[in-house]
């Protein structure tokens, strides 16, 4: 199944957690590989956006806040292109589909 409805992704979760050099689970660096980074944080959400359009998404497990989802695939960047798998949730509360992080595909 593709994920649809509304699609959350907020922009702290880019800017402030992605993109942002940390001491412990660092992905910025990963992602500058493709050419992302703080200056372009709107390419790495339409990148994201393209990996839901075109890959299916797999149930992975549900609580009381909702269902979470996986989908992997190539993460298109400016730069080159990266494996991720992205994690999702429908929410239990409002039926949205917000975007909860992306990690390496080991």
């Amino acid at each position: 199944m593709k994920l649809e409805g509304e699609i959350v992704i907020p922009e702290a979760k880019l800017t402030q957690y992605l993109l942002a050099p940390r001491k412990e689970d660092d992905k910025s660096k990963f992602l500058a590989k493709a050419g992302f980074s703080r200056a372009n944080p709107g390419q790495l959400k339409q990148a994201i956006i393209l990996l839901i359009q075109t890959h299916e998404a797999i149930s992975d497990r549900q609580n009381k806040y909702g269902t979470y989802y996986r989908v992997e695939g190539p993460l298109i960047g400016p730069n080159g292109n990266l494996t991720v798998v992205t994690v999702w949730i429908e929410r239990t509360v409002d039926g949205k589909i917000q975007f909860v992080t992306l990690k390496p595909k080991r």
